[in-house]
């Protein structure tokens, strides 16, 4: 089970990446999780933020994050605000200072999905309200809570559990190692040469790790990562803005596809665990995400439920 801790205060903070929020920090939005979750299904109205407003902005386009960002403000009785790119002047040349400082004086968060990390980091320290990364090309926080929502549901503990990623060093590897360092699970990722994640990254898990007890890897060999993993998580060979080098990472990601072979190496019953969208064939085979072991429907709709609990604690 996760550790009973005391109220946890996590009003006006900013979530840019895990790094930011302590294991406990971590705990405490995942137990809400799951209460919020017990509350949706029996229809337990859970007003928390009636009368607050989220914008969004969109520089990616999104289904999950737009959908479940959305849905989670409407049924905590607020309101969410979607802003594409095209649809304010950030897009247009004004700076993200002034951005900052003028939807800080309009709504009660900011929900950001765009390319450079740096944005939400600028935005962050240029407003008043808080500041949550939907998704960055370094980081993709809201994903892993999700993920470690899902740990939690299906083995009832997170520490002591072992996660390997199979698949391209980015930002879901980045955030994988962090969240996963933060509540104690091992974390294995293997990704090709020359596409392994951020040295500066994986320095910064293995220091967090160093607390908890977790075990942070990163090798070239795919089975090793697998061996003995309780989950085996992998993503796209070519996330968005790099669908250019799609037929070059084909090639280079070709013997990092998680297949019947690849699992044999992972406990009998591990999870399969996936961001989605996933490109059946490629980085995945049809009977691993179709099959018994896949998680990632339930994952899907976890994003709903954490990012309401993350919603709650920063807004309410």
């Amino acid at each position: 089970m996760m550790a009973t801790s005391s109220v946890v205060h996590l009003k006006g903070k900013h979530l840019l990446t895990l790094a930011d929020f302590t294991g406990e920090e971590i705990e405490y939005l995942l137990k809400e999780a799951v209460k919020l979750k017990a509350k949706q299904k029996n229809k337990e109205p859970h007003p928390y933020l009636k009368g607050k407003t989220l914008a969004m902005i969109f520089e990616k386009a999104s289904t999950r994050t737009r959908v479940s960002f959305e849905v989670g403000m409407h049924q905590l009785g607020g309101h969410a605000l979607f802003l594409s790119k095209n649809d304010i002047q950030m897009g247009r040349g004004e700076t993200i200072q002034d951005t900052a400082k003028i939807l800080s004086g309009y709504v009660d968060g900011i929900m950001i999905r765009t390319f450079a990390h740096d944005i939400v980091e600028q935005l962050a320290a240029h407003s008043s309200i808080p500041i949550i990364n939907g998704l960055t090309d370094d980081f993709h926080p809201c994903q892993v809570l999700a993920d470690l929502l899902t740990i939690y549901e299906e083995k009832g503990y997170l520490a002591g559990n072992k996660l390997a990623y199979i698949g391209d060093g980015n930002n879901m590897a980045h955030s994988l190692m962090i969240g996963c360092a933060k509540v104690g699970i091992d974390c294995s990722i293997a990704a090709p040469i020359g596409y392994e994640p951020q040295a500066s990254i994986v320095e910064k898990a293995k220091q967090i790790a160093a607390d908890t007890g977790a075990v942070i890897h990163v090798t070239n060999d795919p089975k090793a990562a697998v061996h003995h993993a309780d989950f085996v998580y992998t993503d796209v060979w070519a996330s968005m803005g790099w669908e250019a080098e799609q037929q070059t990472r084909e090639k280079a990601f070709a013997a990092y596809q998680v297949n019947q072979a690849l699992m044999s190496y992972a406990k009998p019953n591990a999870g399969f665990l996936h961001c989605l969208p996933a490109h059946r064939g490629e980085e995945v085979t049809a009977d691993i995400i179709d099959g018994p072991q896949s998680l990632v429907f339930q994952e899907a709709e976890n994003r709903l439920h954490v990012q309401k609990a993350l919603l709650a604690a920063l807004l309410a």
